[in-house]
């Protein structure tokens, strides 16, 4: 075997984790060779917060596990070594100013998610990682350690390989699934995958009569039937689809959906949440008192988006061609209620191909919390959205990204 294929350190992957998980090892004065099957790094971290990349959330130790679902308390040892203050002030070491939104959410003051790409494959090439744009066959063991990588017709011998493949979702920047073929080929057990932070398909054929339809400043509420409970609740921007329903309050409200079924969970959409009951039934009385000749179907464009009107027209019960003055009080209250609570049943989630994140993989009880490494393989480290780890959206999935990274990296 040639000097220049060995290494002290191979990672799989370099998106979020990958690329950090590489330049803190190289840092570490480790020999590091960081395998990336794209023709360009950080692919998917360039798409992320829509292009401008929720870097990380800064928030209490408290609310941070409060937004990790799955895997949180595996998560305590790696998280209180690498925090969301500690990733912040490696980004800005890096020379990338940051910035705090509503929420907590972190950002590169420019907007610009390429500037994290840029600085984490900085880094990199600064600290001598070796990168190879080809995509690894085969991870490598003998007698449960790790030896190296099978890439093509060539093997690649490293002391440590660090998986930081990704999930499943958004194929196109290439995690396909790759991490989860190498770690069960090395004996893990990899958990049911499923889409998180992902549109929903309705039940309703109403929603597709109102696609490309965004609305803004209005508040969803998700109702699990079944047990009786509202188990998401926000305030923001979502949109209509010809399937159903996304835009960012819909996305956030998928992670909280931990049981599929269809039929059991129902968005409730307040289309004024600014109004209290009382409020709204004054103002709507109003807008009919101010042309109080006018038909029905024609009333409510001081109240709704126009591509709304003839939906909630029919779903109200009020016949279209009724004059406001004769709409009764038991009408208008039903038409109240309609706009407070305008319903979505969910009948699925849409593919994995088209979440953010993949809920699911690598099974924690065979990972070392604080160091990352696989207890069935010496020498076999994960990271990232590969372990079965998964948080609501706001920046914590990239700071669990981090996170592990900086345990595997330190340990390998």
């Amino acid at each position: 075997m040639s000097p220049k294929n060995r290494f002290d350190c191979i990672v799989i992957g370099g998106g979020a984790a990958g690329l950090m998980a590489a330049c803190t090892a190289a840092k570490n004065g480790k020999s590091v060779l960081l395998f990336e099957r794209n023709d360009r790094l950080g692919r998917k971290l360039a798409i992320t917060g829509k292009g401008r990349c929720n870097v990380t959330n800064q928030c209490s130790d408290e609310e941070f596990f409060e937004n990790i679902p799955v895997g949180g308390k595996f998560l305590y040892s790696a998280y209180s070594s690498f925090n969301c203050y500690d990733c912040m002030d490696f980004f800005e070491s890096l020379g990338v100013p940051l910035k705090t939104e509503r929420g907590n959410r972190v950002f590169p003051v420019s907007d610009k998610a390429g500037d994290i790409v840029s600085a984490l494959e900085n880094a990199c090439k600064k600290s001598g990682v070796a990168v190879i744009h080809k995509r690894v066959s085969e991870v490598l063991a003998e007698d449960g350690v790790i030896v190296g990588v099978r890439c093509g017709d060539t093997i690649y011998n490293a002391l440590s390989v660090l998986i930081a493949t990704g999930g499943k979702s958004y194929p196109v920047t290439g995690s396909d699934g790759d991490g989860y073929k190498f770690a069960k080929a090395l004996g893990h057990t990899v958990t049911a995958l499923k889409p998180s932070l992902v549109p929903l398909v309705s039940e309703e054929d109403y929603c597709s009569e109102m696609t490309g339809l965004s609305l803004k400043n209005v508040a969803v509420s998700v109702k699990d039937t079944k047990k009786d409970k509202v188990i998401f609740k926000e305030q923001g921007e979502m949109l209509f689809t010809h399937f159903g329903v996304s835009g960012p309050l819909i996305l956030s409200a998928s992670s909280h959906i931990r049981d599929m079924e269809r039929g059991r969970y129902k968005i409730l959409i307040d289309m004024k949440p600014a109004l209290d009951e009382n409020a709204l039934a004054k103002r709507i009385q109003r807008d009919f008192s101010e042309n109080p000749n006018r038909i029905f179907a024609n009333s409510l464009s001081k109240l709704l988006p126009s591509k709304m009107i003839p939906v909630m027209v029919e779903l109200s019960g009020i016949a279209p061609e009724k004059q406001v003055n004769s709409v009764t009080k038991t009408e208008r209250t039903g038409l109240l209620k309609l706009l407070k609570s305008f319903p979505v049943t969910v009948r699925d989630f849409r593919p994995l191909s088209e979440a953010i994140i993949t809920s699911g993989g690598v099974k924690l009880s065979e990972v070392n919390p604080k160091t990352m490494e696989s207890k069935l393989v010496q020498g076999l480290y994960f990271a990232g959205e590969v372990l079965d780890i998964d948080a609501y959206t706001g920046g914590f999935n990239l700071q669990i990204a981090f996170s592990t990274a900086v345990a595997a990296a330190e340990n390998m």
